[in-house]
């Protein structure tokens, strides 16, 4: 497992889902009532500079980290990816407008945020019971399975090949009857991902239920015999699924621990 790459994927994939994570769950939006912006930025050596800025129960994420109320430094990949894990602390440096009310919103609220998402991305049986929360959870994997297969493609030696082979277009991950959806978008094989459906997809795969989806994030159904049993329908352009589908098997490296 390659440490930038992982580095990537937990910036984008896990705290970006911080993101959705307010517009799905009102206890989330809850923590944030401030009505003037506080911003983190998260200063990687070697890896993402990015800002997450919380204002009115909302998230936004951007690049760069210049206009950050706090910056939090690590000096490595490693050690950022210790930090998402709560293995290691940061080093809070103040930055732009800083008050004390920002370190303040880091030490409570934004911990009370990060583990609200861990709750749902490793859910219980038990949690899974109820429906509501079961919807968001597997809305919020499916954001950031799609989110990660970008940052193997660009990132990881082996995504970075199979990318090689990704002609230019759009492909749309969904799951029927619902409005979950997400577009993995191609161009110059550099991958990003968008939340939401593609106008126009080059190539989709859709899940035929909510629970197929979530059984598949869990491990517990085979993907290949759900595309041969028609339970995953696959269609338009094959040869970009088929990548798609190299890219998916690299997923459970970085997304298992």
């Amino acid at each position: 497992m390659d440490q930038r790459t992982l580095a990537y994927i937990n910036m984008h994939a896990i705290l970006g889902t911080l993101e959705n994570l307010c517009e799905l769950d009102p206890e989330a939006r809850a923590l944030m009532t401030n009505d003037k912006p506080i911003s983190l930025g998260f200063d990687v050596k070697g890896g993402p500079q990015t800002t997450l800025t919380f204002r009115n129960g909302r998230v936004r994420l951007d690049r760069g980290v210049e206009n950050a109320n706090v910056r939090l430094v690590l000096g490595s990949c490693e050690k950022f990816n210790q930090m998402v894990a709560g293995e290691a602390q940061p080093i809070p440096v103040p930055g732009s407008g800083f008050r004390p009310a920002h370190l303040k919103f880091l030490l409570g609220d934004f911990q009370a945020l990060t583990a609200r998402l861990e709750s749902y991305l490793r859910a219980s049986e038990e949690d899974l019971l109820n429906s509501v929360f079961f919807e968001t959870s597997t809305k919020l994997m499916l954001y950031v399975i799609s989110v990660a297969l970008s940052q193997i493609a660009d990132y990881d030696e082996i995504g970075r090949f199979s990318a090689k082979y990704l002609p230019d277009g759009e492909i749309q991950m969904s799951i029927k009857n619902t409005d979950i959806a997400t577009t993995i978008r191609v161009r110059n094989n550099v991958l990003a991902t968008i939340k939401q459906k593609p106008a126009k997809p080059s190539a989709i795969m859709e899940f035929e239920s909510l629970e197929l989806a979530r059984a598949l994030f869990d491990g517990k159904v085979n993907a290949l015999s759900c595309i041969g049993d028609g339970r995953i329908v696959m269609g338009g352009k094959i040869a970009m699924l088929d990548v798609l589908n190299r890219l998916l098997d690299r997923v459970p490296l970085y997304l298992s621990n």
